[in-house]
């Protein structure tokens, strides 16, 4: 017990720093490599008694410090990797030396000089996600420094890092201006010239965590209805559900994703009965707008769907257009196939083989259930399609052709029907078809305008249609619907900012999509392009090591072949770039 009350506990900045590649530096030059690393910490321990730190330990190319104030660390993070670029340029290309900074608030037990606990390893895993002469730092320092230092970050999400029970959320810190209008958490964003609302994932309040994905539909659903009315703004289902079980203040959401009302409620089922209570909020004063609570059977999920969304668009006073109030109406009056068509989306998001097989099984049970429910028959071709991007398809031809005539079979029952458009526009681009596919698309974009998914596919067919300039435009957007995107939208934006030779843009955006998905093939095979273009021979050749890691049997021949251009002249780019960057043909 005495030893227990000997333990000294304090809140501390903790900032981590390693070298990028230090073991590679060393096997091409022992000597050289002391030296420098030793000029650049003399720079450090400047810069950190300067802003008030104190190192804490320094072991190889390791060095851990810690500071009492979060812009203190940060401001001091940001001054060393400016003197170190400076210093770097007075060094041969192959003998730099590139700190990685990561910087964590958080409680620590003091023993002497040294420091310990989650904390510190937290900074270390933070540390390892920022980029070579980079600073990543945690929410937690995020929330300190926000509105005190005149820096701007990017928001590179959630991360499971070693040792580390929780996600650990991350901010990327920006040393230099981008020039860039992009949407992402951690920037304020301006609010929409029209009504803008965020639904935030319903509570499953059953006790049964597998019910989990029937009040995560149900909020999609009500998203969906809500997207569908033109006179909103509403942001996409993945930067809502970003904020699932956490205890984040209806403000803090508010401004991370540029809307100025938040929706939140909860669903409690009990055999045919269920119970959803649901509340809409002014997110600029935490003031109510709107709240109801339902008691009814499961049979009536629909009807309640459609009268909540009525209720949100009556208090934000929007006008719906007959249209819009029609394209509400229930696609199945089978619950069973309702919960079906739930759990086949569930599946089908995972985007692997396995689960694109089950979602395939879920989606043919709707449908046996209830053969007119459009979205199940949607689903069932998506997961043709997915079969030819997983390469799980014998005959991809006909796996496209398969999906083409659901798609066409949704719209035959007279639905003006948004996702079929953009299926068959998918479907299209596939086939080399670019002006059927981007024609279907537009069809969907203005059917559906709300819809993120929709305006990145749309960007994404603008890409190899030979149409880059419109496709940032597209992707965009999209990411302002959806402001804290998944990777695929920022793989695409780079693909666009490469093929309009925006080079140093198009890096930028590879690496954050990587920060998401480091096992993104497209982005490492794209990033070594880039390089090639810049001249980076070193980085190109290590992207396509990247490559041949994730794929051994790649081969620039085969990759060719199943790429869709209709720029002739972009696609020989694209082999002479393969090459140079030294992956087999």
């Amino acid at each position: 017990m005495s030893n227990e009350q000997k333990v000294t506990r304090k809140l501390s900045a903790i900032f981590s720093a390693d070298v990028k590649g230090y073991s590679a530096l060393m096997a091409d030059d022992e000597v050289s490599t002391v030296q420098t690393l030793k000029d650049h910490r003399n720079i450090m321990s400047t810069c950190i008694e300067q802003h008030d730190g104190r190192i804490v330990d320094a072991v190889g190319d390791n060095l851990l410090a810690e500071f009492d104030s979060a812009v203190d660390a940060v401001q001091c993070a940001v001054e060393i990797q400016k003197r170190l670029r400076d210093k770097n340029k007075e060094l041969p290309e192959d003998k730099q030396m590139a700190f990685r900074i990561g910087i964590n608030i958080a409680d620590v037990i003091e023993d002497g000089d040294r420091i310990f606990g989650d904390g510190v390893n937290v900074a270390a895993r933070i540390e390892s996600l920022a980029d070579a002469g980079g600073i990543c730092v945690s929410h937690s320092t995020y929330d300190q420094i926000k509105n005190k230092v005149e820096l701007s970050f990017e928001y590179h999400g959630e991360h499971k890092v070693k040792n580390i029970k929780e996600p650990v959320r991350v901010y990327k810190v920006l040393l230099e201006p981008t020039g860039d209008d992009e949407s992402i958490t951690g920037k304020t964003l301006d609010l929409p010239d029209k009504p803008s609302v965020a639904v935030l994932p319903f509570k499953n309040l059953s006790g049964d965590p597998g019910q989990e994905f029937f009040s995560d539909g149900f909020t999609v659903d009500i998203i969906t209805a809500l997207a569908k009315i033109h006179s909103l703004f509403v942001v996409a289902r993945e930067s809502a559900f970003t904020f699932k079980g956490k205890a984040v203040k209806v403000q803090e959401i508010g401004r991370d994703l540029g809307v100025r009302y938040v929706l939140e409620g909860s669903i409690q089922k009990f055999g045919e009965q269920i119970r959803i209570s649901a509340q809409l909020i002014d997110a600029t004063n935490g003031h109510n707008l709107w709240a109801e609570k339902y008691d009814r059977e499961l049979k009536d999920i629909f009807a309640m769907r459609d009268e909540i969304t009525m209720k949100i668009a009556t208090a934000l006073q929007v006008q719906l257009t007959e249209g819009e109030s029609a394209n509400w109406g229930p696609e199945t009056e089978s619950f069973e196939a309702y919960i079906k068509m739930l759990q086949s989306l569930e599946h089908f998001k995972a985007f692997t083989p396995d689960d694109n097989i089950l979602a395939r099984k879920k989606a043919k049970e709707a449908l046996d259930l209830d053969p007119g429910y459009s979205a199940a028959t949607e689903m069932l071709a998506w997961t043709l399609l997915m079969d030819g991007i997983l390469g799980t398809s014998k005959t991809p031809e006909k796996s496209i052709e398969q999906a083409l005539e659901l798609a066409h079979k949704v719209l035959d029952r007279g639905d003006s029907d948004a996702g079929a458009h953009f299926l068959i526009g998918y479907a299209y681009s596939q086939k080399g078809q670019f002006d059927k596919a981007l024609s279907e698309l537009e069809i969907a974009r203005d059917l559906f305008p709300n819809n993120a998914d929709i305006n990145a596919g749309l960007g994404m067919i603008l890409n190899d249609a030979g149409k880059p300039e419109e496709a940032i435009q597209a992707l965009k957007k999209a990411m302002r619907l959806n402001p804290i995107p998944p990777a695929w939208y920022i793989s695409w934006l780079g693909h666009a900012y490469r093929l309009t030779g925006q080079y140093e843009n198009a890096v930028h955006e590879f690496k954050k999509a990587l920060q998401l998905q480091p096992d993104d093939m497209f982005s490492h095979l794209q990033l070594a392009l880039c390089y090639v273009e810049l001249g980076q021979k070193g980085d190109a050749h290590a992207e396509a090591a990247e490559v041949l890691r994730i794929n051994p049997k790649f081969s620039t021949e085969h990759y060719a072949k199943y790429t869709v251009h209709k720029d002739e002249a972009a696609k020989k780019r694209l082999i002479e770039g393969m090459r140079k960057a030294g992956l087999p043909e």
